[in-house]
């Protein structure tokens, strides 16, 4: 059974910890509940799932750097995917993704990215490019999502 944190937790991982961070479309609303999708796809598995889809998220909080819950926020995800084995990314069709769209951009030469982009989001082919020239693997459905996360945890 997978441990699951979210933030604010701490992130409080053993040396060679199994883990996988779940980045991807939230955009309140407009993306299904992937992210729970996954967490009950791993539910055989002993290992560390990073969800930083908050509980307790407040949408009217200012997003700046002096605003300490969104920094305290942004930071835990940021620290979550660098320390991170995988990282699990899908954009939802229906959605934009800005964020996810930079945390791409930000891992891309990281070796832990496995994307899932299906046809009918808005910049699938800036994400078909920076994944064939960083050798990204890229899915076009969760379940080919899972199979390789999967495959990538196994080791």
């Amino acid at each position: 059974m997978p441990r699951i944190l979210k933030p604010p937790t701490p992130i409080t991982l053993a040396d060679n910890e199994a883990t996988v961070f779940l980045a991807g479309s939230i955009e309140m609303g407009r993306a299904e509940p992937w992210q729970a999708m996954v967490e009950q796809a791993f539910a055989d598995l002993p290992i560390t799932i990073l969800n930083p889809r908050r509980n307790e998220w407040d949408a009217s909080w200012e997003q700046s750097i002096n605003n300490p819950q969104f920094r305290g926020q942004v930071e835990w995800e940021l620290e979550a995917q660098e320390r991170a084995a995988v990282i699990a990314m899908y954009f939802a069709p229906a959605t934009q993704a800005p964020i996810t769209l930079l945390e791409l951009g930000l891992f891309a030469r990281s070796g832990k990215l496995v994307v899932c982009c299906p046809p009918g989001f808005w910049r699938r082919g800036n994400v078909e490019v920076v994944c064939a020239r960083y050798g990204v693997p890229l899915m076009t459905s969760l379940e080919e999502l899972l199979r390789s996360v999967r495959e990538r945890l196994a080791g």
